[in-house]
Formats: C-alpha cells, sequence, structure tokens
C-alpha cells in the first residue's frame, strides 16, 4: 500500500523550482512520483493536501538528545557556570535508561516540530540507537570523546563499536560517525588516531569547534593557535568528511582554512544566542562556499529543539550582525535547514529536498491560521512566521509518524510519566 497526497502546495527545494500545487506518491520508503494530478491506486492511503504544505523533513544538524531532560534546569548562566555548576553534575546521574528516556523525548519534539533527521552526539549510544529504531527518526549517531584524563581507551572502543553495531541499521535510518568532542578536549596524539580511523573506514568526523572566546584563549594559551588551525595541523580537513559544530569565533584566516573542506559548519543560533557565546559568522561562510547547515544543540542549552526557532534566530542575527536586511535570505535559510545540513550528514544524495527516487522524509504544514495567512510568499511565511506547532504530518522512510499532531509511534502518556519522575531525580541536589 502506498501513500497519496493530494493537492498540496509543494516546495521541493530543488534549485530554480517555484512552490506549485500538485501530488506526491510515497512507496515503500522512497518518493515514486511528484505531478500536478496523479491517480489514485486500488489500496492507496489518500491525504488531503488541501491548505498544506509540503516540503522536506528539517534536519537538525547538531543535538545532545538526551539534554532533554535538563530543559529550563540551568538558564540564564554563562557557559562554563552552566556546564560546571548544572550540567556535569547532572549528566554524571544519568543511567542508560534515563538517556533512553530523554533521547525519546527529544525525537517527540522534533517529529512534533517537522524534524525528519538529525545528528546526535552523546554517551551510551546504544540505548540512543535504540530510541532512533523505535520511534522511526533518521539519525547520524557519535559517541563524544574527551580525551583529557586515560580512561583505557574506553571511549574510543565504545565509539567503534558503536560505528560497528549500528551503521546501516534500522531500516538504513541510522548512520554513524566519529566524535572527538573539541579541540580543548583532545590533544593531537588521540585526535590524529581517532580521524586517521575515520579516513580507513570512510566514517565522517563531528566535532565541536570555536563555540566560546574561552575555548579560543585555551587553544592559543596550549598551542599557539586557534582551534580550527589546531585541527588543520591535526590533518582533519585533508581527506575526511567533517561536521563542525558551531564555528562561532572564526577569524577571517580561520574561514580560509575550511574552504574546500568535506561537510561544513552545523549552526546553532538559539544555544548561541542563550549562552551569549556569539553570532557566528556564517555569511561570509557561505560567501567561500562552505557548506552551513543548521541545528539546535541540546535542549540543556536551547531550551527547545524546534528547528523552524533556529531558522528565525539565523536569519535575524545575520542581517543584524551586519546592518543588512538582504543577508540570509528566506530561501537560503531553508536550504541550510534542508539540503545543507543533509550535506552535513552526508546524507544529500537521499534527503532535503522532494524529488522522485529520494528517501520518502517528508513534512505537511497547515497553512491555515491565522498567522499563516495571506500567503502571498511561501519561503517568507515558512522562515519568519511558521512554528513547529504548524506541523500536521511527519514522515521518515515512507513511515508516518505523526498525522494530525498525533504521534504513532511515541506513547506519550508513558513517556511524560517516564521523564517526570526520572528528571526529578537527575537533578536532586545539584
Amino acid at each position: 500500500m502506498g501513500i497519496l497526497i493530494q493537492q498540496a502546495m509543494i516546495l521541493s527545494m530543488k534549485d530554480g523550482e517555484a512552490p506549485y500545487l500538485g501530488d506526491i506518491r510515497i512507496e515503500g520508503d522512497r518518493i515514486a512520483e511528484i505531478s500536478h494530478h496523479l491517480a489514485a491506486n486500488p489500496g492507496d492511503d489518500i491525504m488531503n493536501g488541501k491548505n498544506m504544505l509540503a516540503m522536506p523533513g528539517l534536519i537538525n544538524a547538531h543535538q545532545h538528545s538526551p539534554m532533554s531532560l535538563l530543559r529550563g534546569f540551568s538558564d540564564d548562566l554563562r557557559l562554563m557556570d552552566w556546564l560546571d555548576r548544572k550540567m556535569l553534575p547532572a549528566e554524571a546521574q544519568m543511567t542508560p535508561e534515563d538517556i533512553y528516556w530523554g533521547a525519546q523525548l527529544s525525537m517527540a519534539e522534533m517529529i512534533r516540530s517537522g524534524t525528519t533527521a538529525y545528528a546526535d552526539m552523546y554517551i551510551h549510544m546504544n540505548e540512543i540507537a535504540e530510541a532512533v529504531t523505535k520511534t522511526g527518526m533518521r539519525a547520524s549517531l557519535t559517541r563524544g570523546m574527551v580525551f583529557m584524563e586515560d580512561d583505557g581507551g574506553r571511549r574510543m572502543q565504545e565509539a567503534i563499536d558503536l560505528v560497528h553495531r549500528w551503521s546501516g541499521k534500522a531500516d538504513g535510518r541510522i548512520t554513524t560517525m566519529y566524535g572527538p568532542h573539541s579541540p580543548y578536549t583532545c590533544p593531537v596524539e588521540p585526535l590524529m588516531e581517532v580521524i586517521a580511523l575515520a579516513e580507513k573506514e570512510d566514517i565522517p568526523l563531528h566535532i565541536h569547534l570555536a563555540e566560546t572566546k574561552e575555548e579560543v584563549a585555551k587553544i592559543r594559551e596550549r598551542y599557539g593557535m586557534t582551534p580550527t588551525q589546531y585541527l588543520e595541523e591535526a590533518g582533519m580537513f585533508e581527506n575526511a568528511h567533517v561536521l563542525l559544530a558551531h564555528g562561532v569565533h572564526l577569524n577571517r584566516r580561520d574561514i580560509g582554512r575550511l574552504k574546500g573542506m568535506r561537510g561544513g559548519i552545523a549552526h546553532n543560533p538559539v544555544s548561541n544566542l542563550k549562552l551569549g557565546c556569539g553570532i557566528a559568522p556564517i555569511t561570509d561562510m557561505i560567501a567561500q562556499e562552505i557548506q552551513v547547515g543548521l541545528g539546535t544543540d541540546g535542549a540543556g542549552s536551547a531550551t527547545t529543539v524546534d528547528m523552524f526557532e533556529e531558522i528565525k534566530a539565523a536569519t535575524w542575527l545575520q542581517k543584524l550582525d551586519y546592518g543588512d536586511p538582504t543577508c540570509l535570505p528566506a530561501r537560503q535559510v531553508l536550504q541550510m535547514a534542508t539540503r545543507g545540513s543533509a550535506g552535513l550528514l552526508k546524507l544529500q544524495e537521499d534527503v532535503g529536498m522532494l524529488e522522485a527516487g529520494r528517501k520518502a522524509d517528508l513534512i505537511l504544514i497547515d497553512l491555515e491560521k491565522p498567522h499563516l495567512q495571506p500567503v502571498h510568499e511561501v519561503e517568507s511565511l515558512l522562515a519568519y512566521s511558521v512554528n513547529g506547532a504548524d506541523v500536521d504530518t511527519t514522515i521518515v522512510n515512507g513511515q508516518v509518524l505523526m498525522r494530525g499532531r498525533k504521534l504513532l509511534t511515541i506513547d506519550e502518556d508513558e513517556l511524560y510519566r517516564e521523564v517526570k519522575v526520572r528528571a526529578k531525580r537527575i537533578v536532586e541536589g545539584i
């Protein structure tokens, strides 16, 4: 049985293609046809697209999904206070089962707000992979590795085990990366070891970069160079596909070092704003043809993982920072949240656009709302007015995960019961 979406406004995100009214046929895990009109086949699941907009699912290029359990627990603090006084002590209390439920809570929010794929970096990744398998999302999973103390190779082995156990699993929805945490937590020897392993196995790398001024100062003091230069000297940009999270404090030479790299920058504007980290110079990066996608970071800092909030923040910040309202226009920021992020996750051949033959990862947005009428420019509405609650239907790999705002793969009552008890225990006494 296939799915036929009839007479929706279709925003394919293909180059040069304007929105148009049409039908979308899904067969199995892929888009079979898109046309102005398609005849229904016997047994088709018919979806009425009237007053709906169909677009590629949003792709969250940087997340720490279990941190949803710490939402609103540590607000209005400087990053290092946030990390040392709140986040690290709370995370130390988390069990593998907590990780599973926290990840599922983030996935419920992502599905409800139109995210169909995301990149995750955390610990206890087997539990997160199980949550991905259950919920039906698409995910690139990374075991974050800190090498500031000798752990007998445990973190590295867990990262290797994740890659070997989960790559291609969950009907192909799970991919993996190797994740040295950041320049300031990874001395050069283990960093080069991870880079060599990633190149040998053709597995991408996922790493934080230059999120704060403090990080830049630490690397300058230790090595006499910028964090970007440090990664370049270690050989990170020579052959590997690299997902760089944040990239807030990059100077012009740093941006030049990234030109031509495989992968690119995951911009996390809401988290960077909320923690007072700064504004990433993504307009300059894009001018140098560096690929930029969008992420939310974890809910422990961003509070929400609604990608439509990131879309708004990203474009507003560039307009403000450059004093130019033409910076990062609506179409371009939507491309970042779809095709750009797909490229960072190395999924650009399968997702990020609506096109026959691609994976059926798409969302339907209900346009029949006061804040979405009238419809003059579809891209402007999506970038500046739509929020996650406007998403009516979410489909991943041809499976309907939400329809009519009802989650179909997650028992929300059970989820909220588990989260309430676990979150209270984790933060008690901190």
